[in-house]
């Protein structure tokens, strides 16, 4: 098939190579415009836009995908199927109209499981034991079109969100390039998603990082990995905030009020709601990373004093 594939970030990359290297031919990619980026706020294209210029594959870049001149170009092109991963702007009926065999999104769950923008964190918060990925026809409601194919995969105890990510972003192109090849020969219908089981997923905020250290320890945990490695969780101490990149909950330890800190050597403890957690590595505001223990050497960390 004739395909023109949608997506902007590096997660979007794996399925990009697979569907190059497949029996279809990408003859385009609409990707979100250049964005600043680094210090000096230079513009620089999307990865997705990037390797496709060194495929030498046609790059679209519209400002919203209803701009008449990108409708118009894709009718140019006349694709047959447009398979999309994160590109990032919603598609308009016009857009959605134009390929022979619709858009098909690669989502990051088990639909209708973590319907949004943030799948992968979500089910990292909620303690889920078994995500995986979704292909579906993409339709004007929120993640709610016919499904196409699945893959599941195990989240693993000290998964981040971003570990997670990266699985299945491999895990989940091989399915895309599998529900395209179903699309051409037409062995793969798509199937309503069930009513039941529907849950949400809106994107993370900052605030949402923000640790409640009265919290079970293990809820304490989820927030720090699910938060990992965007946008990353935090607290306060001294009125400064501080980014928690990991933590190992102690069970059955509980000496330490929430929020309480307790250093001893390089180990740095913290109460929560039930048992404390060893801090890993921490981000003090305007600063590099650092593993726990040296960031408590320099701030001087008081007996008694807490975090929040």
């Amino acid at each position: 098939m004739k395909l023109v594939f949608a997506g902007t970030p590096e997660v979007a990359l794996p399925s990009l190579e697979a569907l190059i290297a497949s029996r279809h031919e990408v003859v385009a990619v609409v990707t979100r415009p250049d964005a600043p980026a680094g210090r000096g706020r230079r513009l620089v294209a999307s990865p997705v836009a990037q390797r496709a210029e060194e495929a030498g594959i046609e790059v679209l870049k519209p400002a919203k995908p209803r701009d008449p001149e990108f409708l118009e170009r894709l009718a140019e092109i006349a694709p047959d199927c447009c398979p999309v991963v994160a590109y990032g702007a919603l598609l308009p009926k016009a857009a959605l109209d134009v390929p022979a065999h619709g858009w098909v999104n690669l989502h990051f769950s088990l639909l209708p499981a973590w319907r949004g923008a943030a799948p992968v964190q979500h089910a990292v918060l909620a303690g889920d034991e078994v995500t995986g990925a979704s292909t579906f026809l993409i339709e004007q409601g929120l993640d709610s079109g016919p499904v196409y194919g699945t893959v599941t995969e195990e989240v693993r105890p000290a998964d981040t969100s971003g570990d997670l990510l990266g699985r299945l972003a491999v895990s989940g192109s091989r399915l895309l390039v599998a529900t395209m090849d179903g699309i051409e020969d037409a062995s793969l219908e798509a199937r309503p998603q069930p009513a039941d089981g529907v849950t949400l997923a809106p994107k993370i905020t900052v605030e949402d990082a923000r640790i409640d250290w009265a919290a079970p320890a293990l809820r304490v945990d989820r927030v720090v990995r699910g938060c990992a490695p965007a946008p990353g969780a935090w607290t306060q101490f001294r009125g400064e905030r501080l980014k928690v990149s990991a933590v190992r909950p102690i069970v059955g330890r509980a000496e330490l009020a929430p929020g309480q800190v307790a250093v001893q050597k390089n180990t740095v403890r913290v109460g929560t709601g039930s048992y404390e957690v060893e801090l890993g590595e921490v981000q003090p505001q305007g600063k590099k990373r650092m593993p726990a223990g040296d960031w408590a050497r320099g701030a001087r960390v008081e007996p008694g004093e807490r975090f929040g």
